[in-house]
């Protein structure tokens, strides 16, 4: 199959790469010097270092060839959610002649707060569109090890291409039509994995995790029925699965963001340190604002969102987290 890749960032590139083995890949860079980088190095030394892309993989920065490329087959747009209107814009302009697209993006587009199949609603409402999510690091996923993702979308014929694509040899693929409980997973996991993050940071123990992580999943739940979405998504591949990776995992940078909150860094300085998008940091403000609305109660969340607005120190957030009044769980 035809696949294009939008995005040549650590997800793209590694989605990308895991699959050119058994499809017809292209991978689209934004940047020319980027994309001369790459097909210089035969690797991603920025995001996948150590990683050796196949021959098999073709790389451009020409937006109409990579779109052409993708009408035959399958888009998949690896860029940040806050991309993720502009790319949808660009690839509708075909009308008709626009493939199925995906996405990788986890998170809410700011500053709506609208969760990106809303996004694709508003600016591309023609397209056949789903997401792609799931417990995956990519270097992980670039380097062949077991990994396993969910596609959900309301078309069945999209979600029959995505796994046509993406299944095989290390990769397993399972199909949803519940989008909005797979996005709200894969955004409110990485405001978790911050929370998780500043708890081990200040080294409070195990069963602090084991309840954060918990905890953590009850909210996640509450705001996707909330939101529309079916319970039981939350005890899947991009909700458990990947709250337990992202908020255990020292690959992820939610996780690092919170370790490093809990050291004292300042904000700024830990961005800068990461050199890479932790997308927890702006989702945080964007979940808290969509759960208030909705008059959904994420207590852990708001306690990020004090913490990284240096509102509340790590050690303030957990008292006052701990100082609620006991309550049946739920």
């Amino acid at each position: 199959m035809r696949v294009t890749v939008f995005g040549a960032g650590a997800w793209g590139t590694a989605l990308a790469a895991s699959i050119a083995a058994r499809n017809d890949v292209l991978l689209w860079a934004r940047s020319p010097a980027q994309c001369a980088q790459l097909r210089a190095e035969g690797a991603n030394r920025r995001y996948l270092d150590g990683v050796a892309l196949p021959g098999t993989l073709g790389i451009t920065s020409d937006f109409d060839a990579a779109f052409v490329h993708a009408q035959a087959g399958l888009a998949i747009i690896a860029t940040p959610v806050a991309a993720l209107a502009e790319m949808l814009r660009r690839i509708t302009r075909a009308g008709d002649a626009a493939p199925g697209v995906l996405w990788l993006c986890k998170g809410l587009d700011l500053p709506g707060a609208r969760l990106p199949h809303e996004v694709a609603a508003a600016v591309a409402p023609g397209l056949r569109v789903g997401v792609v999510s799931g417990p995956s690091f990519a270097i992980e996923v670039a380097r062949g090890q077991p990994s396993a993702l969910v596609v959900a979308s309301s078309d069945a014929a999209l979600c029959d291409a995505a796994v046509a694509a993406l299944h095989g040899d290390a990769m397993r693929v399972y199909t949803s039509d519940d989008a909005i409980g797979v996005e709200v997973g894969g955004a409110v996991k990485n405001v978790m994995a911050i929370a998780t993050g500043i708890a081990d940071g200040l080294a409070l123990g195990l069963n602090a995790r084991a309840a954060l992580i918990t905890r953590g999943l009850a909210e996640m739940t509450r705001l996707g029925v909330a939101l529309g979405a079916r319970a039981e998504t939350f005890m899947g591949l991009s909700g458990l699965g990947d709250l337990v990776l992202t908020a255990t995992g020292d690959l992820s940078r939610n996780r690092q963001v919170g370790l490093m909150l809990a050291r004292g860094l300042a904000l700024p300085a830990i961005l800068e340190q990461l050199g890479h998008v932790a997308e927890g940091v702006l989702c945080a403000t964007a979940v808290n604002a969509r759960a208030l609305a909705l008059g959904v109660e994420m207590p852990i969340t708001e306690a990020v969102v004090q913490v990284l607005e240096g509102q509340a120190t790590p050690v303030q957030a957990l008292a006052q987290l701990m100082g609620r009044s006991a309550r049946a769980e739920g």
